[in-house]
């Protein structure tokens, strides 16, 4: 059996462990959560390094950008630079590939997206679905100032985000992780501080820590496309009057996990050394039919 292994910056309230089968190969599937303390993590990283077939890098990215230029995190390079033997990735090559497969598969199911308005909390960490929903018609807001450095501007071009990523990027990811996203028990926690920003939006869409930390109380009606989500959120979501949830991973014994885990199970899937190229990814996803989740909440 291979095995892959997450190791978050996240909340342990989120771990989970899972076993599947992926066209006659098994594979033990286990989420690790640190409460927020790096030390931590790099101790388990280079504890089951060799050891394990594949590693997630779950709450932290390595990586964010723009079609022009990617930058590294510093919080992330330091923490992926305690392995030497295990493949690591962090989930980014399956952000540019199966969140655009996803936001396809609900229009090739007959969803009509154009016109609709759509919250992004942050499109740096998820480009290809943000193009994907202007290619869809939607009307795209874009959270990354008001998310990640709680700055309330809206921006609702991705030029105009890209031009200033030029000059705010490389000095954003010089900050400390936790500064640009919730880590450790801050995840277990919604205090709904820029909920205003969720009024009267069709759609919600992004990573489900912002989206769970900034929520409101009342959200009838609204959609929400995500990614890991736990059977207590997916109730909360309910409770609120969110209508119907997408997560674009599929559910593994009761839950979606993390792009980054779904990203290093495939590349453990195909005994790879390291990330695999996007189209590899594209042809993995379509080998193995993984399909969104979607869930009608009422």
């Amino acid at each position: 059996m291979k095995r892959v292994v997450s190791i978050s910056l996240g909340s342990s309230r989120r771990n989970h462990k899972a076993e599947v089968n992926l066209k006659g190969v098994s594979f033990s599937v286990e989420r690790i959560g640190t409460d927020g303390d790096m030390n931590k993590m790099i101790a388990l990283l280079k504890e089951l390094d060799g050891q394990v077939d594949a590693f997630g890098l779950g709450g932290i990215d390595l990586y964010i950008g723009t079609p022009a230029r990617r930058y590294t995190l510093r919080d992330g390079k330091k923490i992926v630079s305690a392995v030497r033997k295990t493949p690591i990735v962090d989930g980014s090559g399956l952000k540019d590939t199966l969140e655009r497969m996803t936001i396809s598969y609900l229009i090739k199911q007959g969803w009509d997206l154009r016109g609709k308005t759509v919250l992004l909390t942050s499109a740096m960490d998820r480009w290809g679905m943000a193009e994907s929903f202007v290619e869809a018609g939607c009307e795209l807001e874009i959270g990354d100032f008001i998310f990640a450095l709680g700055i309330p501007i809206i921006l609702r071009k991705l030029t105009t985000l890209e031009r200033a990523a030029r000059f705010i990027a490389p000095l954003a990811v010089l900050l400390p992780f936790s500064v640009l996203y919730p880590t450790g028990h801050k995840q277990d926690a919604s205090a709904g501080k820029f909920g205003r920003y969720f009024s009267g939006k069709d759609i919600i869409a992004g990573d489900f820590n912002y989206i769970y930390r900034h929520m409101p109380e009342g959200m009838k009606g609204m959609i929400v496309i995500t990614n890991t989500v736990t059977p207590g959120d997916v109730e909360e979501l309910r409770r609120r009057g969110v209508r119907t949830l997408v997560t674009t991973t599929p559910v593994l014994n009761g839950r979606s996990f993390g792009t980054n885990v779904m990203e290093a199970l495939l590349v453990a899937y195909s005994g790879g050394r390291g990330p695999l190229s996007n189209a590899e990814y594209t042809r993995q996803l379509q080998e193995l039919d993984f399909r969104p989740r979607i869930e009608q909440l009422q």
